[in-house]
C-alpha cells in the first residue's frame, strides 16, 4: 500500500502528533508499505526519516511560519497548488491526515480533487485551546473549520470515546475510534533507578512526576496543590512557554527539561505517582506510558483519561477544577505503600496488550475501509 502521511506538526518538534506518526510509519516501513510524509518546513530539519528497520522515508517539507507566541509550533503557509502537486507526485492509495487543521485542510481538499481516499486522525482539542490562550471568541470558528476539514475526509478517527462523542455533537460525521499504542518494551518498572531518585528527592520523599508540554492547555500550574505536600517532591519533565513562570510558582519542584527514549522511561519508572492535570486531553499518551512503567495515575475526569484510568484500580479521576480532590487522591496513594503498589501493578496489566504494532494494524484496517468506501462512492456516481 502507498501511504502518504500529511502531518500538521512533525520533527524536530516532539508532541503527541509527531510521536503517533513516527510509530505508525516505523511499523508500516517494517511491513513493506511505501511511505511518504508531508510536513511543515523547519530550518535545518532532515529531509529523510530513518526507521528502525533501516529504511529511509522521504519527508517532503512545505513552507511554514512559526506560530505567534509559540515558536515551537509551525503553521503551514504552502499554497494549495504546491501541495496538490506533491500529492500527485507520490500517487498514494490513501492519505493519513495527522491532526488536520491548516495543512491537513488543504490536503483533504486536494485529495478530493485527485480522487484519493483520506483517513483524518483527530488528536488536538484546538477549540478548547482557544480559551486557554485567551481567545474564547475563536472557539465557534475553530469548530466550523474542523467540521469543514473532517467532513471532507472519507473516515474520521477519534482517540477516545469522550472525544468521539464530542466530535459527533459538533456535527462531524463518519467518526470511528482508534486509540494509541504504547511501547511496553521501553516503558517498564525495570528501569526504576534509585540513583535518579536520589538526584531529585531528599530524606525518603515520595516522587510525583508530570511529563508533557509546559503550556497553558496542560494546566501544569494546578500541580501547586502537590508542590507543598510534606514528604513529597514534584518532578516536572518537559519544556514549553510556561517553564519560567512555573519555576517561579513552584520553587520546590524539580525541572528535568525535555527527555526522550530510555532517559524519559527511566524518569517515569523512578517516580511513585504520575499526575496529568490537563482537562483538554483527547487521549493522554503519557498516561499510558506511566501505566506501562508501573505507576498509578491521577487525572481529571475529562476526555481521554476517562478511558484510560479505572478509579480505585489503576488510579483516580477527579472532578475538573476540584484541586482539593486532586490533593486528597494524591495523599491516598502516596502515603499508603501497599495500595500504591497494587494500583501500579494493575496499571501495568491494563496496558500490556496495547502495543503499537497492534494499534498500527487496526489503523491499516481503517485505511482499507476508506479505500473501499471511496470506491463504492465512485461506483455509485458512474
Amino acid at each position: 500500500m502507498r501511504i502518504l502521511v500529511v502531518a500538521e506538526s512533525f520533527l524536530p518538534h516532539m508532541n503527541g502528533v509527531t510521536n503517533s506518526v513516527l510509530r505508525v510509519v516505523d511499523h508500516f516501513a517494517a511491513t513493506g508499505d511505501d511511505l511518504g510524509i508531508i510536513a511543515p518546513k523547519w530550518p535545518g530539519a532532515d529531509k529523510h526519516l530513518r526507521t528502525s528497520c533501516g529504511r529511509r522515508i522521504r519527508v517532503r517539507r512545505v513552507a511554514s511560519a512559526p506560530m505567534p507566541g509559540y515558536a515551537e509550533v509551525r503553521i503551514a503557509t504552502t499554497s494549495a497548488g504546491s501541495l496538490r502537486r506533491r500529492i500527485e507526485d507520490f500517487e498514494p492509495d490513501v492519505i493519513h491526515l495527522a491532526s488536520p487543521m491548516i495543512l491537513g485542510g488543504r490536503a483533504v481538499v486536494a485529495a478530493q480533487k485527485l480522487g484519493v481516499p483520506t483517513v483524518a486522525v483527530y488528536q488536538t482539542d484546538i477549540p478548547g485551546y482557544t480559551a486557554r490562550y485567551g481567545m474564547p471568541f475563536l472557539e465557534s470558528a475553530t469548530w466550523q473549520l474542523l467540521r469543514d476539514v473532517h467532513n471532507r475526509a472519507t473516515v474520521n478517527l477519534a482517540p477516545s470515546t469522550a472525544t468521539r462523542d464530542q466530535l459527533i455533537d459538533h456535527g462531524i460525521e463518519r467518526v470511528d475510534l482508534w486509540r494509541r499504542g504504547v511501547d511496553t518494551s521501553l516503558f517498564s518498572p525495570s528501569l526504576r533507578s534509585q540513583k535518579l531518585r536520589a538526584k531529585y528527592t531528599e530524606r525518603g520523599e515520595k516522587l510525583v512526576v508530570y511529563v508533557g508540554r509546559l503550556a497553558p492547555e496542560k494546566q501544569v500550574a494546578d500541580l501547586k496543590v502537590i508542590h507543598d505536600m510534606p514528604g513529597v517532591r514534584l518532578l516536572i519533565v518537559g519544556e514549553g512557554p510556561e517553564r519560567d513562570a512555573l519555576r517561579r510558582e513552584m520553587p520546590r519542584a524539580r525541572f528535568a527539561g525535555f527527555r526522550s527514549g530510555t532517559d524519559l522511561a527511566t524518569h517515569m519508572a523512578s517516580a511513585d505517582l504520575f499526575i496529568h492535570p490537563g482537562e483538554l486531553e483527547t487521549f493522554g499518551q503519557t498516561i499510558q506510558e506511566a501505566m506501562a512503567s508501573g505507576l498509578p495515575v491521577i487525572a481529571p475526569r475529562s476526555g481521554g483519561p476517562v478511558d484510560l484510568v479505572t478509579p480505585s484500580s489503576t488510579g483516580w479521576l477527579y472532578t475538573p477544577g476540584m484541586l482539593d480532590e486532586l490533593r486528597e487522591h494524591a495523599g491516598d496513594l502516596l502515603f499508603d505503600d501497599a495500595k500504591r503498589l497494587a494500583f501500579g501493578r494493575a496499571a501495568q496489566d491494563a496496558v500490556r496488550k496495547r502495543t503499537w504494532p497492534v494499534l498500527a494494524e487496526q489503523l491499516k484496517g481503517y485505511y482499507h475501509q476508506a479505500i473501499a468506501e471511496h470506491h463504492q462512492v465512485g461506483a455509485g456516481l458512474r
